[in-house]
């Protein structure tokens, strides 16, 4: 059926000659006047009503429909009404694991629905995203955090552009901007800071910073250390698994990015592991595998706790990490009743700053410092380290002056 306009005000009838006539009906004078009418390609009648002295704006906005969906632009007016937070909610459970879903959802609950949730995504313009990444800046949510929120939000907005709830994504208009993100330079640690710190340490915990200084590893990666991934005999590391938090408990995983790799291992380094492994022996920890409910994975790890479980990040960051910390004077010790000051940025994180700093101050290549520290593109590895490398501008001037050198040596003298 072509789509048409109904005047609901009127009434087509048969007079008693057998002429059309029309009457008026019983919703004359009540009511909106004009509906457009037409099929959408799901085969359903479907229509928009106009009020009295607006047929004009019904026909053109039947005709734009119809355009639309000759184009393929076509968006279901239901499909349109739904809101954010309805599509999101179901969108963010297609996520690729547990975890990320859990973020995801976090991330969407604090920070976007707030704003953006109740808006349904027919209505969207840049102009709401605009105006929602400028109150993410009031309210304090800056940096990395919040461009992670944005780009979720985005992605959301993509899968509502793909599965027809609105034409086009307002994300991607040139007048929007995603929140910035300050490029600061890695000031990596020095020698004396590194063994500073680790002789902070409890004894137990040491040869962490081995691993973190000496082959690279994320803090999850060296608690989830098994003495089947060392191989002394080949000086290898196998960094196959990670201890992480699933929904707040503690499981095996394979690394960040599910990215399995080979590592150097280094003679001090193995030294330290085989110290560490006689004074503290291994011990069997059962763990679920990537999720809560996945399937139980037993492992011999290199650290545990004092009670022979294995080690709580949390516990290792308050009560050792952050001590060793004040204890070389990386962050202020608190007085008596307070808290140690956030050391985010002295994380143990920075070991592994430390060691690309060390690998590319040796002339070390960028692709064997992502390999080894397990990043997916040496992109990414440059971006970060790009000022660590070693100038080349001595070098630069040398071969310059060597060849003007050469050349006045070559040239005829005055005699």
């Amino acid at each position: 059926m072509a789509g048409h306009i109904q005047d609901r005000w009127y009434k087509t009838e048969v007079a008693p000659d057998g002429k059309i006539q029309k009457v008026k009906s019983e919703r004359y004078g009540s009511g909106m006047r004009y509906r457009a009418r037409y099929v959408g390609p799901d085969g359903t009648e479907k229509s928009k009503s106009f009020p009295d002295r607006q047929k004009r704006l019904a026909d053109q906005w039947l005709a734009q429909t119809e355009a639309d969906m000759a184009r393929g632009q076509y968006i279901d007016p239901r499909a349109a009404r739904v809101t954010f937070q309805q599509y999101a909610e179901e969108w963010a459970t297609h996520a690729p694991d547990p975890n990320t879903q859990a973020s995801i959802e976090s991330q969407l609950r604090l920070h976007a629905f707030p704003y953006l949730g109740s808006r349904p995504l027919g209505s969207f313009q840049p102009a709401h995203i605009r105006t929602w990444v400028g109150q993410l800046q009031e309210n304090g949510v800056r940096g990395s955090y919040a461009r992670t929120i944005y780009s979720n939000v985005r992605a959301a907005l993509s899968a509502a552009v793909d599965d027809g709830h609105l034409p086009r994504n307002p994300c991607a208009a040139r007048s929007v901007r995603p929140p910035t993100v300050d490029d600061k330079r890695i000031a990596p640690w020095t020698p004396e800071r590194v063994f500073a710190v680790q002789a902070g340490m409890p004894e137990r915990f040491r040869a962490m910073v081995d691993l973190g200084g000496g082959c690279g590893l994320r803090q999850g990666e060296i608690l989830g250390v098994a003495v089947d991934a060392i191989d002394f005999e080949s000086e290898t590391l196998h960094v196959v698994q990670q201890l992480k938090l699933s929904r707040s408990k503690p499981v095996f995983a394979p690394p960040k990015g599910g990215k399995l790799r080979d590592v150097p291992l280094p003679g001090p380094v193995a030294d330290a592991l085989r110290a560490h492994m006689k004074e503290f022996p291994p011990v069997e920890v059962t763990l679920p595998w990537k999720v809560v409910d996945g399937s139980p994975v037993t492992k011999r790890l290199i650290f545990t706790g004092p009670r022979g479980g294995h080690v709580w990040r949390t516990s290792l960051n308050e009560e050792a990490w952050k001590r060793a910390l004040a204890a070389a004077d990386v962050i202020p010790t608190p007085k008596r009743g307070e808290s140690y000051a956030d050391s985010r940025e002295n994380g143990m994180h920075a070991l592994r700053h430390f060691y690309a700093s060390v690998l590319l101050d040796a002339g070390e290549s960028i692709k064997a410092v992502a390999e080894y520290l397990g990043h997916s593109d040496p992109g990414l590895t440059l971006r970060v380290y790009a000022h660590l490398m070693p100038s080349s501008r001595e070098r630069t001037r040398k071969a310059v002056a060597s060849v003007y050198n050469a050349l006045s040596a070559l040239a005829p003298t005055d005699s």
